[in-house]
C-alpha cells in the first residue's frame, strides 16, 4: 500500500478530525506548561489545510504538501506553525514530483521533515518536544522491512507518553525546571495524533 494523492488528503483529513476533537486536551496540556494555545492554534491552522486542499486538484504529492506547509506558516501563530510548516514543507521537496510515495519515499520525506523540525526548534531528542515522538517514528519507518499502522501508532503513542516523565529543556516549559515533569508535551501529543490518523490510512494493510 503506497501513499497516494487521495490517502495524502485522508491523512490530512484525519488528522483535522484529531485536532478538532482533541484541541481542548492540547491547550490544557499546553497551559500547564507552555503558552497554552497549542490546541487553538492547531486547530484553526488545519481547518483551513482542508479548506484549502479540499478545493484543490493535485497531480503530485509535493504540491498538496506544500500548500500544506504555506498554510500553516501564514494561518498558524506560536511556534506550532513555524514548526509543523517546516516538516510539511521538507516533505513536500523530498517528494518532488511523485504521484504517490512507497516505504522509502515515505522515510526519506519523513526523515527530511524531521531534519526541517530540528534546523527551526533547535531541540534535540530528550528535551521533553514533539522531536522525541517524530526521532523514533522516523527511525521505525526507515529500518524496519514491514510497517504495520498498529506499531507505527503504538509507538507514536508509547513515545509521546514517555515525555511525561521528562525534564523540558527547550521552550517556555524549560522555564519550569523540574516543574515541567509529570506532563505530556503538547508538541507531542500532536505529533502522536498526527501519525495515528498516518496509520489509520494503512490499517488494513501494510506499508511497502
Amino acid at each position: 500500500m503506497k501513499l497516494t494523492i487521495e490517502r495524502a488528503k485522508q491523512w490530512m483529513r484525519k488528522y483535522n478530525e484529531q485536532i478538532q476533537e482533541q484541541k481542548t486536551y492540547l491547550t490544557e496540556l499546553d497551559q500547564a506548561i507552555g503558552d497554552g494555545d497549542h490546541g487553538l492554534n492547531m486547530a484553526r491552522g488545519f481547518e483551513e489545510v482542508i479548506k484549502k486542499i479540499e478545493s484543490t486538484n493535485y497531480t503530485s504529492l509535493d504540491a498538496l504538501f506544500k500548500d500544506v506547509a504555506m498554510t500553516l506558516i501564514s494561518k498558524v501563530g506560536g511556534a506550532s506553525g513555524p514548526l509543523y510548516g517546516t516538516a510539511f514543507l521538507r516533505f513536500a521537496t523530498s517528494l518532488k514530483s511523485e504521484k504517490e510515495a512507497d516505504r522509502t519515499n515515505l522515510a526519506e520525506g519523513l526523515n527530511a521533515a524531521l531534519e526541517g523540525i530540528k534546523v527551526r526548534g533547535k531541540a534535540h531528542a530528550g528535551d521533553k518536544t514533539m522531536i522525541d515522538v517524530w526521532e523514533p517514528v522516523v527511525n521505525y519507518v526507515r529500518t524496519e522491512s514491514v510497517i504495520t499502522g498498529r506499531k507505527l501508532a503504538q509507538l507514536a503513542k508509547e513515545k509521546m507518553e514517555e515525555t511525561k516523565d521528562m525534564e523540558a529543556k527547550m521552550g517556555r516549559a524549560s522555564y519550569l525546571g523540574k516543574r515541567s515533569i509529570g506532563y505530556i508535551d503538547p508538541g507531542a501529543a500532536s505529533s502522536y495524533l498526527l501519525f495515528a490518523s498516518l496509520a489509520d490510512c494503512f490499517e488494513k494493510g501494510e506499508l511497502q
